[in-house]
């Protein structure tokens, strides 16, 4: 299978199952297009047609040429991975969790999709034991992992921060007891940011998310406290600060943007004039009958700002002020990992999330929704069957993805976007999808235009 398409200048072609990826001429671009479903003689006609300047010794050269890539596995590859690599992995030993420390916020964010932190359900703080309890539940489960990752997430972690570092500290005992070693991540609105809670971070955590949308007006629109008031003035002085500490640790300045800023890319770069460096943005997570929610029309628009956003990037790249996105973050050298690819994101059965009660879901996006409880940390993954459908839930479980060139980078696609479009966790988000495919596109071409200069 082949992907190909124009864009800043450059015809692509994208050789799905080997990852090859050629930047081509004109001639080659339409000898490829053909390659498979017309004769060499077909083929040379069309060219020469075409291409006035170009004569039938030119197209057998590169007739040959293209065979020889076929023949070295970089053209028109079979697919033997998906078939024959495994899709589930250590099953039933568990990776990561999300702890949600506070179902409960200081920020009243119009489209949150946990209901202003809340879950539909009853605001609360994870006392300390069943955050102790959830880590002590994540080493007996992780059989023979030895990196062990956990996110503290709300609602706002920061108002249960007393416990965030007391679970730290606990998980550095577990650490030495049973040779394990955690990842922490913090996801935070700001608010509460203080030196405090930057040098702690600091020391202990490996990755931060701080939440920002872009610029004054995109940000307030929506991100307000319960008195009505944005938080862009209040967030960003702490957030640049806590940004510059990091000091070449991991952090991510994560927007949502909605169909109010479609133009999203002026936010991003707002952002990384303010000094941001690691810079990612998100399709808000709604309903369709939102008067947020992306729209079909918005998909040109949306189209257009990632191209726009990708040449913008290379521009500054050359200027030396160079910013990262996270959906341009891909390793064309090495191709895509399959295990990882096949398995997708783990969520139901390598990952699970933690509520304030100890309640086990298969991820953060799915907290509060009663059918997709899975258990607790006291008493485990006692909903077996849903863990299991989890666990088969991959490219290969989606006759959607089979056609798809994009399907070993994207691993299916997010289980909760499926489920909350389509009614079923193995189901599609086509919406999404469309985006995906186009973020891709624009990655390859910059890694394409790096290698040309």
């Amino acid at each position: 299978m082949i992907h190909q398409y124009k864009l800043n200048g450059f015809n692509i072609v994208l050789d799905t199952y080997s990852g090859s990826v050629h930047a081509v001429d004109d001639v080659a671009y339409d000898v490829i297009s053909m390659f498979e479903s017309s004769t060499h003689e077909e083929i040379t006609a069309f060219i020469t047609a075409k291409y006035h300047d170009v004569g039938e010794e030119e197209v057998g050269a590169c007739i040959a040429e293209v065979e020889g890539l076929k023949k070295a596995h970089r053209l028109f590859t079979e697919d033997t991975m998906t078939k024959t690599a495994p899709l589930h992995g250590r099953r039933g030993e568990i990776k990561a969790l999300c702890l949600h420390v506070a179902h409960t916020c200081n920020l009243s964010c119009e489209y949150c999709f946990a209901s202003q932190g809340k879950y539909k359900g009853e605001r609360a703080l994870m006392p300390l034991e069943v955050g102790t309890r959830a880590l002590d539940f994540l080493v007996e489960n992780s059989g023979g992992r030895t990196n062990l990752e956990v996110d503290f997430f709300g609602g706002e972690p920061l108002m249960n921060w007393d416990t965030v570092k007391k679970l730290v500290e606990y998980a550095r005992g577990l650490e030495k007891e049973h040779g394990k070693r955690f990842r922490f991540t913090l996801t935070t609105n700001g608010l509460l940011v203080d030196d405090e809670v930057i040098d702690f971070c600091n020391r202990e955590m490996d990755n931060v998310v701080m939440s920002l949308d872009g610029r004054p007006e995109t940000n307030d629109r929506f991100r307000k406290n319960y008195s009505g008031a944005g938080s862009y003035s209040e967030i960003v002085p702490k957030f640049r600060k806590f940004a510059a500490a990091r000091e070449g640790r991991d952090y991510y300045i994560r927007g949502t943007y909605t169909h109010y800023n479609t133009d999203f890319t002026n936010d991003l770069l707002h952002m990384a004039d303010l000094g941001f460096t690691q810079l990612s943005m998100e399709p808000v997570v709604c309903s369709p009958d939102d008067p947020c929610a992306l729209t079909e029309s918005d998909l040109e628009t949306l189209f257009e700002q990632y191209e726009i956003l990708a040449k913008e990037m290379l521009r500054r790249e050359k200027e030396g002020r160079p910013f990262t996105f996270y959906h341009y973050m891909i390793d064309l050298e090495h191709g895509p990992c399959i295990y990882k690819r096949l398995s997708g994101c783990g969520s139901g059965s390598e990952y699970l999330a933690v509520t304030p009660w100890g309640e086990l879901y298969p991820c953060h996006q799915f907290v509060g929704e009663p059918e997709f409880s899975m258990g607790s940390v006291w008493d485990g993954v006692t909903n077996t069957q849903l863990r299991d459908k989890f666990s088969s839930c991959s490219v290969a479980s989606r006759p959607e993805c089979s056609r798809c060139w994009a399907k070993l980078y994207c691993a299916g696609g997010c289980a909760a976007n499926a489920f909350h479009s389509s009614g079923d966790i193995t189901g599609t988000y086509e919406y999404g999808c469309r985006l995906f495919k186009k973020r891709i596109e624009c990655a390859i071409m910059m890694q394409v235009a790096r290698a040309f200069g």
